[in-house]
Parts: structure tokens; sequence; C-alpha cells
């Protein structure tokens, strides 16, 4: 993007330099994530800093950096991760030069705080969650489509719009068999649900889950275990619906009853079945996607919110991949 000849000065207040130099972060790290991501020039004197760059990049890093003055003053230790999520809620950099700098969030409320979706993509997955009954979260990993699904999940438990949550995923894997596992069935599909129970966790803690998982208002289970059920009242979250079969995939959507969502997430770059055509999220994907009452959220490599790095990773490999295959 060509860079316009524009500068501006913010001066921060009130001065304390404790909050000065969390806001600035080891080695000014938060200030260059900020520079990185706008695609401006920062110089700092104290207080005061100087931006400069395009016009609508500038306006939108003199906000960030009053922001994230504000939470400095707010959080004790600001990390660059927190960095990292706020400049996430922001448009794209394309979008400057349309003049369309639009902050998009939603909140959502769940027992230990608040779930924020950062993003156009997020945003447009919570409302398609909310608004559909059956969503789909596609795009690779760490773009927050478990996380958001178990937090709408939660909300819609704990405001009694469902009497039950229930958390399924295939069991598809290279090496252990699940039925080498030790333990019960709940002890065997733990270590393939891990990323759906440390959402939970977060979310109303240790404590709650395990109280809920032995009342079986929140139920784990293979995805082969839903054949047969008719699933009411209840909020389903199918984790790695990308390694599911044709078949599955139309068990599982024919499972839901009344007044239940569903919520499909995937990546279909990681589809671990022998033969990629049989994934049963790819053919929903063409089988469904003129359907009205289902709903498609698709994320891309600038959704991450883990590390900077992993964002570059995904493109990495997407682009390994197009070479690869012409």
């Amino acid at each position: 993007m060509e860079t316009a000849h524009y500068s501006k000065v913010v001066v921060l207040s009130p001065e304390d330099n404790r909050h000065l130099l969390n806001l600035c972060g080891k080695c000014d790290e938060h200030i260059r994530l900020i520079e990185d991501r706008l695609e401006v020039d920062i110089k700092q004197r104290g207080y005061t800093f100087s931006v400069s760059g395009h016009p609508h990049a500038v306006n939108k890093a003199c906000e960030t950096l009053t922001d994230l003055y504000q939470e400095a003053q707010v959080i004790p230790a600001l990390e660059s991760h927190q960095v990292h999520l706020y400049l996430q809620s922001l448009p794209k950099i394309e979008s400057y030069t349309d003049q369309k700098p639009v902050l998009s969030r939603i909140d959502i409320r769940v027992k230990h705080g608040m779930v924020t979706a950062r993003g156009d993509n997020q945003v447009r997955y919570i409302n398609n969650m909310l608004h559909n009954d059956i969503s789909f979260g596609l795009g690779p990993a760490g773009t927050g489509k478990t996380y958001l699904a178990v937090a709408c999940a939660v909300n819609a438990l704990e405001n009694e719009r469902v009497s039950r949550i229930i958390l399924t995923r295939p069991i598809v894997e290279a090496g252990e068999k699940l039925g080498f596992l030790p333990g019960d069935l709940a002890q065997k599909v733990h270590p393939y649900l891990h990323p759906l129970y440390d959402a939970l966790h977060e979310m109303l803690g240790v404590e709650t889950v395990t109280q809920l998982v032995e009342k079986n208002i929140i139920e784990l289970a293979p995805l082969a275990y839903m054949r047969g059920r008719s699933l009411n009242d209840a909020f389903i979250i199918l984790d790695e619906g990308q390694n599911t079969t044709i078949e599955q995939m139309k068990m599982f959507l024919t499972r839901i009853g009344f007044n239940s969502k569903a919520v499909i997430t995937g990546d279909v770059s990681q589809i671990d079945l022998p033969n990629r055509r049989d994934s049963g999220l790819i053919h929903a994907l063409e089988v469904l996607k003129d359907l009205k009452g289902i709903s498609f959220s698709h994320f891309e490599s600038k959704d991450v919110v883990r590390h900077p790095l992993v964002q570059i990773i995904v493109d990495a490999y997407e682009n390994y991949n197009k070479k690869t295959s012409k």
C-alpha cells in the first residue's frame, strides 16, 4: 500500500511512567506491533507520539495508542498477545483507502467474564450462530472457531435457552485407537476434546464443568455415539468436522431436534481421512450452501488470534500448496 505523507501528534495523559512502559512493552515491542499492523511510522518522546503514514491509518494508530494507554492503567502487565488481539479487531489495512475504518466487536457474557468477538469474520460468525439453527465455522487453526462456539453454548445454557451442551467430534487419529486408551468413555474421549474442555474450564471453572458433566448437562461423546439419537433443547458442537465422512455428517445433521442449535467447525486443509474427497465437511459445503437456516462463516489467516507468527505460517502453507497443486 502506498503511504500518504501525513502525520499527527498524540499526547497521552495522565502522565505515569509505569503506565507508559506498560503501553510500550519490552523494547517497545507493542509500538512495533502497532506500526506493522497499521503500516505507520511512530516516533516517541516521553508521552508525545508522532505518527506518520496514510491519513486513516494514522488516525486509527492514534486512537489505538490512546485506547491501549487506558488499558495499560488497568491491566498490571499488558502482554503482546493482548495488543495483538486488539489490533485484530481493526479493519484490514486496505479498507483505510476506502475510508471505512469500522471497529467490529461483540461481547458474549459467560460466568467468568466476557468473551469478545473481534473483527468482521468473528462478529459475522457470532451473528450467524445467534440467528441460525445450524452454523458452520470454517478456516485455519487459531481463528477462534471452537472457542467462540463454546462461548455461545455456555451463554445459551446460562440464560436457559437450552438445557444442555453436547460436544462431539470424529475420532480419527494416526496411531493409538480409542479402544486402547484406559478408563471409561469420558476418560477415553477427553484427550480428543481438549480444546473444548479448555474453553469450558476458562469460561465456567473446572469445578463447575466437572459437576455439569457428572449431571450430564454437559455431554461429550465420539460422533459415532450420536447415531439413532434425537437431540432436543441442546447446543451441539461438532469439532474437527473435516474428519467426518459424508455418511457421518449426514447422520449428525439429522440428529438435531426441537429448540436445538448445532455448530460445526473445521479446517479443510487438515483432513486426516485416507481420501480427502470422503470429507463430510467438503461435501456439506456443496450440498447445503443454498439452504435457509444454515450459515457458513469463513475465516482467513488474518483472523488468527494466536501468536502473530501463526498467521505467517498459515499463509506460508497456503502459498506452498497453491504452488505445488499447479
